[in-house]
Order: structure tokens, then sequence, then C-alpha cells
């Protein structure tokens, strides 16, 4: 074995950051989940938009704070693993890299579904799923992908930046041409809200909408790479999330009043079926053909575009995860010309090859990998509430306001939207969670007899979360035996996150030893990022 030394490089500005948030968050969500969230709540849908919306920017004001605070590479795992110890940053590596590697492929997947409204023979059938020629299409376009995110970071904003602004002008011209040929009496000819509110849930959930929201993470991925941190981390999430917002309101409030009034005939509920490609579909039947063809156009770019950000993302949480100590130092091999993880990112790229095996289509995948990201943020407002307490007088260049309140909030938030996905889905989401805890704990206990005691310790509170989500997805409203039928599913769901949100935070203070909070204050203060890599 041979020990180099490297780091990653400060070279991203705050534009650089903002347009990487908003590239993440503006991917395949605007492209299909206009009709799928119209289908599931009519007009109403206008307001899953706004709620999601709401619960992501609670979301980014956590992350605000710890990314200011220590804005090193792979923060979603490091946080965590700083306050709770590297067994919890395992789980949250486990289940993050499982996020971003399926999104990928998802975002590739919606690309290659769009482009088969142009080239025959890529698609096979009206789930979307691809011929033998659709599939080797995603490969190659995987492998350009893999090739960009192991060149130099600025060669990769530089592409990026490019690529967003192309993203945010198809969707503009979109929302400005739509407008103009609004009809104002769909919000009423069936009621606004034709399946009660409680449907808004299902929206959020499944039907796109916390999707095509969850794009913060890859802003903390790439904190270590960040020019000034303490200040761009911050305001590029605000920012990303406040644009994202404003965009996917427009876009839906659009789609809503365009469709013609006698498509309507049968309700909204078949417009999911109607506009499975939501916005060419409808510019077809409005005449728009040049639009129409714009559209296909940014559904190619836009995904791949969003899918080529996650790939480097994830590359960046294999780096962090091994940083912990509970995956193989192989993986914190930093390429000294370009200052990027290459081995991670290889194996970035198999892990996205896998996920579009058996050829799934994006309707197939989008409830997994929803539920999969929202999990992978959870875990943010509970490590910022331990550093709290453990460490008041650590530097946070950003403070969120309230924390008492947002925080738990926040946290709460995020286990509703985890709820709403499902029992079908949950139920395999939560099993391997569970499992790999304790296989890690097994191995760690081989690696760590010392410790492993004190690390099980500072996790029990997320066996006892995964657990208790488990028993209220079964016995719930949501896919479960309806023992607990709504609302009252939700408030005891909501209680008892809540409960678990006291017991985690409080779990650091009792094992403090597992952390030394002076060194986090010196960390934050120096802004270095761990630059000591091993390789073979």
């Amino acid at each position: 074995m041979t020990t180099e030394t490297g780091s990653f490089k400060r070279s991203l500005s705050l534009l650089d950051m903002t347009l990487l948030g908003f590239g993440a968050i503006f991917g395949s969500g605007w492209l299909f989940a206009a009709s799928h969230v119209a289908a599931m709540a009519g007009p109403a849908g206008i307001l899953a938009w706004v709620g999601g919306g709401v619960a992501v920017f609670f979301l980014g004001l956590v992350y605000c704070e710890l990314s200011a605070a220590l804005p090193e590479a792979g923060g979603i795992v490091r946080h965590p693993a700083r306050t709770h110890g590297p067994l919890l940053g395992a789980l949250l590596g486990f289940i993050t890299v499982l996020a971003y590697t399926s999104l990928t492929s998802l975002e590739i997947i919606a690309a290659r579904q769009y482009l088969g409204s142009w080239v025959p023979g890529l698609t096979r059938n009206s789930a979307g799923d691809p011929t033998l020629a659709g599939w080797f299409l995603q490969f190659f376009a995987l492998m350009l992908m893999m090739k960009l995110n192991m060149s130099k970071m600025t060669v990769f904003a530089f592409v990026n930046n490019i690529v967003t602004f192309f993203k945010f002008l198809v969707p503009a011209l979109v929302i400005v041409l739509l407008l103009m040929r609004m009809h104002p009496e769909n919000y009423t000819s069936h009621g606004f809200a034709p399946f009660g509110l409680s449907r808004l849930e299902t929206a959020i959930s499944t039907g796109g909408v916390i999707f095509a929201y969850l794009g913060l993470t890859p802003i903390i991925a790439a904190a270590g790479e960040a020019r000034s941190p303490q200040r761009t981390i911050p305001l590029a999430l605000i920012f990303s999330v406040l644009l994202a917002v404003v965009v996917y309101v427009l876009l839906q409030a659009a789609f809503v009043g365009a469709v013609p009034p006698d498509m309507l005939a049968g309700g909204w509920e078949p417009i999911g079926r109607l506009f499975s490609l939501p916005f060419h579909d409808l510019a077809v039947v409005l005449g728009l053909t040049w639009l129409a063809k714009a559209v296909v156009t940014d559904a190619i770019v836009s995904p791949s575009g969003t899918g080529n950000i996650y790939m480097g993302a994830s590359a960046r949480i294999l780096y962090a995860w091994a940083q912990t100590g509970t995956l193989s130092r192989w993986f914190l091999r930093v390429h000294p010309e370009s200052g990027i993880p290459r081995r991670a990112v290889f194996v970035t790229f198999l892990m996205t090859i896998f996920w579009t095996l058996p050829f799934p289509s994006w309707d197939a995948l989008i409830g997994v990998v929803s539920s999969a990201l929202v999990m992978s943020y959870a875990f943010a407002p509970v490590a910022a509430g331990a550093l709290r307490r453990a460490a008041p007088e650590l530097p946070r260049p950003f403070r969120v306001p309230f924390f008492s309140f947002t925080s738990p909030l926040a946290f709460m938030l995020a286990t509703l939207i985890i709820y709403w996905t499902g029992k079908s889905i949950l139920t395999g989401l939560l099993l391997a969670q569970l499992i790999f805890l304790f296989v890690s704990g097994g191995i760690f206990t081989v690696l760590h007899r010392s410790r492993i005691q004190d690390e099980l310790r500072n996790c029990w509170w997320v066996i006892l979360y995964f657990s208790g989500l488990l028993a209220l997805s079964w016995c719930g409203s949501v896919g479960g035996a309806n023992i607990l039928p709504a609302p009252y599913d939700a408030l005891l769901t909501a209680g008892f996150s809540v409960l678990v949100y006291q017991f985690g935070i409080r779990q650091f203070c009792a094992e403090a030893s597992i952390v030394d909070s002076e060194e986090i204050i010196l960390h934050a203060q120096s802004g270095a990022l761990s630059s000591a890599v091993v390789g073979s």
C-alpha cells in the first residue's frame, strides 16, 4: 500500500453552486409530474407543489446551518457520522448512494423515453420500457457522463452552467405560451379538489412532486469544492429552492389551465394516461408543433444534466462514506490532476447500470427513488439538533431562526413524506436498511469490538424509527390495513417523528466521547477538508 495526499479544489462560485442546485432540482420531474399530479389531485395539485416546496425549504434551512459550519465533501454522510458515530454514517452512505445512483439512471431513462417520440425503436410499450437498442443508448449516455465526471470540476461546472441555462429557457417558454391559452373553467368544472385534499399527500410522495424538488444534496456533496463555503452554500441552497418552487407552481398552473375543456369530460383521473408526456403531448394537441419539438430537445438535455450532477454527487458520497471508516479506503484516492475521486466515479457508473436492469420505466422507479431520497434527507435535522446541544460554541455562519421549532418540523415533514409513499415501497426500503444496519453492526463488531456497544447505543433510535415507520405503514391508510384511518395515521406518524427526534438529538450528548467537539470547532474555523487518501 502507498499513501498519497490530495484534496478537492475549491473552485466553485456562488453562481456555479446555485446552478448546480437548480440543475439538480430541475430534471425529469417537470417533464412527467404535471399530468401525474393533475390526475391524482386535479387543480389542487398546485397546492402539492407549494407544500412540497415548503417541506424542502425547511430541510434546506437545516442543511444551510450544517454545511456552513462544516463545509466538507459528502456532508450528508459526514455530518450524522460526526454526531452519532460511523455506524450511522454507514447507513446514510448506503441509502444515499442507493438514492443517487438510482436517480441518475432514472433521469437517463426519462431522456430516452422522450427521445422515443422522435426515434422509433427505443421504447417498446406504453409503459415506457426500453427496447434493447434503447437500453444500449442509456448505457452509452451513462458512459459519457462518467467521462465528464472524471474531468476537472471547472470543466464539469462550465458544462453544467450551459445545460442549466437551456433547461430554464424551454420551461419558461412553455409557461408563457400555455398561460396565453388558459381555460379558467378548468379550475372549477370538476371542483378545485375533486378527490379531496387527502390526495395531495399521494401527489407529493409518489406523484413526482417531492422527487422533483429533492436536488439540494448535490450542493452539500460538493461543499468541499465551493469558494467561501460558509457564505456560498446557504445562499445557493436558498436560491435553488425558491427558484424551483416558482417554476414548478407556474408549470402546474399552466398545464391545468391549458388542457382543452372537452378532454376533461371524464374528469381529471384519465389525464395522466392521455398526457403521458405532459407538455409535449399538450403542445401537440394545441397545435404548437415547434414547442413540442423544443420540449423533446429539453427532455433529452434536462434529465441528462441532472443525472450527470447526481453521478458526481454519488461519487463524493462514496468518498465521504469511506472517510467514516466503514467503507474501504480504496475510495479515498483522489486523482492528483483533476482533484476527482475517479475510483468512486467508476463504481457509481457500475451502480447506475445496475439500476437500468431489468429495463424499468420512469413510472416504475419514481416511488422507490422518492422515498430513498427523502430518507437520505431525514437525518440532517437530527444531526443539526444534536450538534446544537453538544457543541453550542461551534461557529455557525448561518443559524436557522427558531431552531427549536424549525428543526423538528423539518424532520416531521420528511417523515410524513416517507410515510405517504405507501406500504409496498416502504416495506422493501425499510427492511433493506434494517438488514444493512444489523450486518454493518456485525462487521463493526469484528473490526472494532471495543466500540460496538457505544455505536449501537448511538443508533438504537434509528432502529426504533425504521421499525415504527414500518408498523405505521402496515396499519395505516396508505396501502396498509387501515387500522389507523386518515387523518389519524398521519397525526400519529407526526407525533412519533417528534418523539424520535427528541431521542436522536439527546443521544449525541449521552455518547459525546465518540465525537471530539473541539476537533469539530477547529475544523470549522479552518475550513479544512480532510485530504489524506490511500491507494494501492
